[in-house]
């Protein structure tokens, strides 16, 4: 699964990235988490938006939100069956601008030290979403998002089972191509990621609390432990990207 995430490129940098017209200035942001207001590109009658949304993913067939889960991913191995994401698979995919992500391993405390993964090319890291706009009864509108998931790869397998879905530049051309690619060859873009496009390194225990958000989380703890090892896969798996 993917619960929190950071944004420390520059606008221009993530402008450049993805080719959205919008000229937005905000602040680098060290630990965006769930129901936060989260930044994403979308892409509607062939032009690219920056769209501010809320990290929880609500239906438009939601009555009321506070009786349905918050959904903060979604598998894409079941997205095309699950009412909640087939239409938003098929109408509405989104990518979210990030430059890594946190992950802790499974099993463990929730206290237990995180891990910072990136790409080790040091650019944006492009995460997989879904988009739906929510109408209350009064006629107010929000827009949510959730992150795609897949399953994780070699690297990340002795942390999690899962990882969010990674595009390459060429990747996002095509998920965000609503008018010719399919659900089902969008979902073919959702695989793990090359181990060699990601490093993963320890990072501090204060990502554990939503209000701490500086440039420190990115760093170790004294007693921090060492990575684990890649997990070796039983099958060759071949890059989509």
């Amino acid at each position: 699964m993917c619960g929190r995430f950071f944004v420390t490129s520059s606008p221009e940098i993530f402008r450049e990235a993805y080719g959205y017209a919008e000229q937005p200035n905000f602040p680098a942001r060290h630990n965006v988490a769930p129901t936060q207001p989260v930044a994403v590109v979308t892409a509607e009658h062939g032009r690219r938006r920056f769209v501010l949304m809320r990290w929880g993913f609500l239906p438009a067939w939601v009555k009321d939100p506070d009786d349905f889960p918050l959904v903060i991913n979604a598998r894409i191995e079941t997205a095309a069956e699950k009412p909640s994401f087939r239409n938003a698979l098929r109408y509405r995919r989104c990518v979210l601008l990030a430059d890594g992500f946190y992950e802790w391993r499974r099993g463990g405390p929730r206290g237990q030290a995180p891990y910072a993964i990136r790409r080790a090319d040091g650019r944006p890291m492009a995460l997989a979403g879904l988009w739906e706009t929510w109408s209350s009864r009064d006629g107010s509108e929000i827009d949510t998002a959730a992150i795609v998931t897949c399953d994780a790869n070699g690297l990340l397998a002795g942390i999690h089972e899962r990882m969010p879905a990674i595009l390459s530049p060429e990747g996002v051309d095509h998920w965000l191509d609503l008018r010719e690619v399919d659900a089902g060859a969008a979902s073919a873009l959702c695989r793990p990621a090359p181990e060699e496009w990601l490093d993963l390194a320890p990072a501090s225990r204060r990502v554990n609390d939503v209000r701490n958000d500086d440039s420190g989380l990115l760093r170790p703890d004294e007693d921090a432990p060492a990575p684990p090892q890649p997990e070796r896969k039983t099958e060759a798996q071949g890059s989509l990207f």
